[in-house]
């Protein structure tokens, strides 16, 4: 099986603008991402999926000098950016992450691969046991093609597998639930600038110590020993940016090939 892990990223943001290139401990939030992407044993290739934005040209000249390939796609239909790169970069399984999270785990990565059944059309965090900014949806490519064929709703385009998991009649779906409990209240993303505090100050504790290595279950430890951290950016709630589609919902059009 191959597996490709397209990161959404794009230098416009209605709440954090710029956020993927804001730097921490010397490395852009986007760099970070995908080194912590590569740490995974599983992917076989790494790409970076934007939008025909000019003001994306500072992510393409990023991700040249990090050796990342890129693809260019819709600004607003992210499900036809996923499904047009699916076209140029062939693989069993698509891996969705975005670029606000800088904190990901390429072995939780690799962890979820392995739980997967051959019978499982998607797999993610359904039930939302683990902190936000762990993010990690995993489709076969075949499921990314029917969705979008069949997805007409301008969330289901926006946010790339609402179609898939609004139909388990028609996919199978996996949850993939916490091995440690659920610490889902924490909010590890990026996008206001309190997240930004509260990751640099989780980055700044491991790497200013020389530990460059550390997985979530080093960030979580952490965390829970320091209350005053995870208060940082507590008053934020998860999924605002669904949440503000989902109540502006529009049926849109679009033309297949």
């Amino acid at each position: 099986m191959k597996y490709i892990a397209m990161i959404q990223a794009r230098v416009g943001s209605s709440r954090l603008r710029s956020k993927v290139l804001m730097e921490i401990c010397g490395k852009p939030v986007l760099r970070r991402v995908i080194e912590r992407v590569r740490k995974s044993e599983l992917v076989d290739e790494v790409i970076v999926i934007t939008s025909v934005e000019k003001d994306n040209l500072p992510l393409l000249s990023l991700c040249a000098s990090l050796d990342t390939r890129v693809f260019v796609g819709s600004e607003n239909d992210v499900l036809d950016r996923y499904y047009q790169a699916s076209r140029v970069y062939d693989s069993d399984y698509i891996i969705r992450i975005t670029a606000d999270c800088p904190l990901f785990d390429g072995g939780l990565l690799d962890k979820a691969i392995k739980s997967m059944s051959p019978e499982d059309d998607y797999l993610g965090m359904i039930s939302e046991t683990f902190a936000d900014g762990l993010d990690l949806e995993i489709f076969k490519t075949e499921a990314l093609r029917k969705s979008w064929k069949e997805a007409r709703l301008q969330s289901e385009r926006e946010h790339v597998t609402q179609y898939i998991r609004k139909h388990p009649e028609m996919f199978v779906l996996k949850d993939f639930v916490s091995p440690v409990g659920d610490f889902g209240e924490n909010r590890w993303t990026l996008d206001e600038k309190e997240d930004f505090e509260l990751i640099k100050n989780i980055i700044e504790h491991f790497e200013n110590n020389g530990i460059n290595d550390y997985s979530y279950k080093d960030i979580l430890d952490y965390v829970n020993s320091h209350p005053e951290v995870k208060a940082i950016n507590a008053k934020f709630s998860r999924n605002e940016g669904l949440q503000k589609s989902l109540a502006n919902d529009t049926i849109v059009n679009f033309l297949e090939d």
